[in-house]
């Protein structure tokens, strides 16, 4: 009898252990109903996040409540639950594994480790209808994205890593908004440094309202000054639980679509979910294309005003004399020439932006083709700069972060100001200063130049190119996290051929 008293006493301090964990996340709700003679106490604990809240209240809780004098054990229990799925359950490993699935646990006197698991997990995502990620397509994957309802991405997030380990801690911003926002990590995985830092930014916050997610970025970045983002910033579900697998911090705000995570670096502007759905060469190369058309975008319009305005030399004769008859009947000096085509294209994009989809569409196409056209009809431009022009505005485009893709388009202006003074020598003095400003930046302390700076070969394997998955089974050294070890690769013995050998 004492043993059964000491087993029963263990279970009952694991289960309140178990429960402690699981109320480090908001979204874990608990609470006890009784009768009036307090004969009979009931304990309700499930994920709020990921129940229906409908049939919990309309159903099984009412239920409950009218029948608190006839509950004596958990068979009359069940009997009083109107929901078909219902199992008891004395495993405590098991519980947490089914509540975070949906399931509500529900301990009778709560003496024992016993209870019953209900299953009220959502039938439905219960998102609204059109969730795409409109502004980070991709052709394979995953096309949900993040609503303005955080209750709802909480839940989209749980779908997806289902480990008690997810930890999801809320704080109240904003003076006049009280709006709600959402620390999200893995516990056992990410470094608490990280952790630590990022919440004493968040506590530390003396704002009136906080409008969006991105607004939240500007305030607790490393460096407000600069125009490179520190933060990076999706509305894909996937990408963000990418972000928490590897080990990093992710950060929601009520009613923003957008999830910014960090510490990041320069490279994972230019990482696409893609990239890891596809074969491990065609996702290198895609991902090389879009770092080599980056720099394209970036230097290709300096480049072009350099060799007009100092550099003719360099220029091979038989394309010499096509570019001297492009800019015959042209007034203006390449830079002014530049400056205006550049800037037309920033206008069309941004109006393009501003407008509906499908007169925006036709306004890019419709209006770049004209203006083109006419700018050099009237001798306002040449051929040749407007074709680098374009294909500098498309480059611009393979980035899959919005925020880098204007930082690229933002950087151009001084470079091709540069050029315009001194030619091949001022783009390397306007690169140098570019380099040495990247150098000196930091995501929540991580070197944003990592691995190239500080040097980390063993990460170089997922940041040109992304290697195969034997190679990137560990998370990134520079992230610090607490358990390195993503999966295991094993050679899987070919039976088909076994069965050829014989």
């Amino acid at each position: 009898m004492n043993e059964q008293r000491v087993n029963a006493k263990e279970e009952e301090n694991d289960l309140s252990q178990l429960f402690r964990e699981a109320k480090k996340s908001y979204d874990f709700n608990q609470f006890t109903i009784s009768n009036e003679d307090e004969n009979t106490c009931i304990q309700f604990s499930y994920y709020t996040s990921l129940i229906d809240d409908e049939k919990f209240l309309d159903y099984v809780l009412p239920s409950v409540q009218a029948n608190l004098n006839n509950i004596n054990d958990l068979a009359s229990l069940i009997s009083h639950i109107p929901i078909e799925d219902v199992q008891s359950i004395a495993r405590q490993d098991e519980i947490m594994d089914n509540l975070i699935q949906g399931f509500i646990f529900i301990q009778l006197n709560t003496r024992k480790a016993a209870g019953l698991l209900v299953n009220l997990k959502k039938m439905k995502n219960g998102y609204r209808e059109f969730n795409d990620a409109e502004n980070e397509y991709s052709v394979i994957g995953s096309k949900m994205g993040f609503i303005e309802d955080i209750d709802t991405n909480v839940s989209l997030l749980r779908q997806i890593i289902t480990s008690k380990n997810l930890i999801f801690e809320e704080f109240t911003i904003g003076t006049l908004s009280k709006t709600k926002v959402v620390l999200t990590y893995i516990e056992g995985i990410t470094n608490p440094l990280h952790i630590n830092t990022l919440k004493q930014r968040l506590q530390d916050l003396d704002i009136d309202v906080v409008f969006d997610s991105s607004f939240l970025d500007q305030i607790i970045t490393d460096n407000s000054n600069t125009p490179f983002p520190l933060f990076s910033s999706s509305e894909r579900v996937d990408r963000a639980a990418y972000n928490l697998a590897i080990g990093k911090v992710v950060i929601l705000s009520n009613n923003s679509p957008q999830a910014i995570s960090g510490p990041t670096n320069i490279f994972d502007f230019f990482i696409s979910p893609e990239d890891y759905f596809l074969p491990w060469v065609l996702g290198s190369f895609l991902r090389l294309v879009r770092i080599v058309g980056s720099i394209f975008s970036v230097l290709a319009t300096p480049i072009y005003v350099a060799v007009i305005t100092y550099h003719y030399a360099v220029v091979p004769k038989d394309l010499l004399e096509p570019i001297i008859e492009s800019r015959m009947n042209v007034p203006f000096q390449a830079v002014i020439e530049a400056l205006f085509l550049e800037f037309t294209i920033d206008l069309l994009r941004e109006a393009g932006a501003r407008l509906p989809t499908k007169i925006g569409q036709t306004l890019g196409i419709v209006g770049g083709i004209v203006i083109g056209q006419a700018a050099v009809a009237a001798a306002l431009t040449s051929n040749i700069l407007l074709i680098i022009v374009s294909l500098s505005a498309l480059a611009s485009f393979t980035t899959p972060i919005f925020k880098m893709s204007s930082t690229i388009r933002f950087v151009r202006y001084p470079l091709i100001l540069f050029s315009s003074f001194w030619g091949g020598f001022g783009i390397m003095v306007g690169v140098t200063f570019i380099l040495s400003h990247l150098l000196r930046l930091k995501s929540i302390g991580t070197p944003y130049l990592v691995p190239l700076f500080p040097f980390r070969a063993e990460n170089l394997s997922d940041s040109f190119i992304r290697s195969s998955l034997s190679i990137t089974n560990n998370r990134f050294s520079f992230l610090r996290p607490l358990f390195r070890k993503r999966f295991t690769v094993k050679q899987h013995k070919d039976v088909v051929d076994d069965y050829n050998n014989e």
